[in-house]
């Protein structure tokens, strides 16, 4: 993971301009012309506010902000297909992006298209060049009281933010566990192909805890070099719990993998008896303590713990920016819930000061009197979004 040339004055920015859905939830056809500025979506609950959003986060790789299905985004009264494109002024100039699936057809599952320009791309990967997302959403209220899965997603979804490539090395390790557990339920398995299953669970085990280590290592310094008591949020310390991780800290990768490897194929019978892979990072966690109070997140109070996450993703959204020179579009649902109004100012203060475009939902427009006045309001009813002013 390699930033932008220090020797680079020049720091491009990063906007959508446009944005167009097509059978998307619950929108059949809308175009929102936001003109690279910061939006808010207006409307009671339920009235399709986070679909927008939703759709947003669907031009970075994985499965958006509700990590939906292809088949579950689609517009229940439409033919199955969906599509979401952009125009955006990113960090290689103007570009029009496009993602979405076409009317399934038998039983096959979908395939996710993606172009650029018009021109088919091998997936959203590609819409990296481009643009990096970031979001905040009222479902990561519970992430430090919850088990430790969800902390890997939220993890692995800064990491993509990133390194496009990450969630490729996840499904693919996910794939290969898989197929290990599997193949461990049988009485007399063929142990040549369990050598060359867990030979692949170990590579890219190892793969991505590299990449959870370096942004972590990466994010742990961000938020120390960034640290300030009027920012109005605790400082997050955090820390990767996890074997493989911490071998790594001390061993080349190639010493660890071996190793882990070794312990796979040790530690078969335990396994089978227990019906799944027990070691590994896919059972690593992600440890957040409130430094000023000493503290593990969870025991905080609710209030401390959502402002601990909100100063997570603020110092990730800096350390895109670092890394990539340029700010990410940031997605804040339902934040006016979320913080009180003195930290909603605050998070506004510091997403304007980062030069992040964002785009905001709530249902009372008093609650964003701290958001730029310069932002496009839209009201949103079922299935429609219209500007006002």
């Amino acid at each position: 993971m390699s930033g932008p040339d220090p020797r680079n004055d020049v720091i491009p920015h990063a906007r959508i301009l446009k944005l167009k859905l097509s059978n998307f939830r619950s929108y059949r056809q809308v175009s929102l012309d936001f003109e690279g500025r910061a939006a808010l979506f207006l409307g009671a609950n339920g009235a399709g506010k986070t679909n927008i959003l939703e759709a947003v986060s669907f031009l970075t790789p994985g499965r958006g902000l509700r990590r939906a299905t292809l088949e579950d985004v689609a517009a229940t009264e439409g033919d199955g297909s969906w599509a979401v494109a952009a125009e955006v002024d990113g960090a290689l100039g103007h570009a029009a992006l496009g993602t979405g699936i076409e009317a399934s057809s038998g039983d096959e599952s979908p395939q996710r298209k993606s172009r650029i320009d018009r021109e088919p791309v091998s997936s959203a990967t590609a819409f990296a060049g481009h643009l990096r997302v970031v979001w905040l959403i009222p479902e990561m209220d519970g992430l430090f009281l919850g088990p430790g899965a969800e902390r890997r997603r939220f993890l692995d979804r800064l990491v993509l933010a990133i390194d496009a490539e990450h969630s490729a090395r996840v499904s693919g390790l996910d794939r290969a566990l898989r197929s290990r557990n599997r193949l461990l339920e049988e009485p007399n398995f063929d142990s040549k192909w369990m050598d060359a299953i867990e030979h692949e669970v170990a590579e890219l085990a190892i793969a991505v805890a590299a990449a959870r280590s370096e942004t972590v290592r990466r994010l742990a310094a961000e938020i120390e070099t960034s640290r300030d008591a009027d920012s109005g949020f605790p400082t997050a310390q955090i820390a990767l719990d996890g074997e493989v991780e911490r071998a790594l800290e001390i061993e080349s990768a190639t010493e660890v993998e071996e190793r882990y490897r070794m312990r796979l194929r040790d530690n078969r019978p335990r396994d089978r008896a227990a019906g799944r892979t027990l070691e590994g990072p896919h059972r690593s966690d992600l440890i957040v303590l409130h430094q000023e109070k000493a503290i593990e997140a969870s025991r905080a109070s609710t209030g401390e713990r959502k402002a601990l996450l909100v100063g997570l993703i603020l110092s990730h959204a800096r350390l895109v920016t670092q890394m990539h020179g340029f700010a990410p579009v940031v997605l804040l649902d339902d934040v006016a819930a979320f913080l009180d109004a003195e930290r909603r100012a605050a998070l506004f203060r510091a997403l304007e000061k980062l030069g992040a475009q964002v785009l905001v939902t709530g249902v009372d427009e008093s609650a964003f009197s701290a958001l730029d006045a310069a932002a496009i309001r839209f009201r949103v009813t079922p299935g429609e979004a219209v500007r006002l002013g």
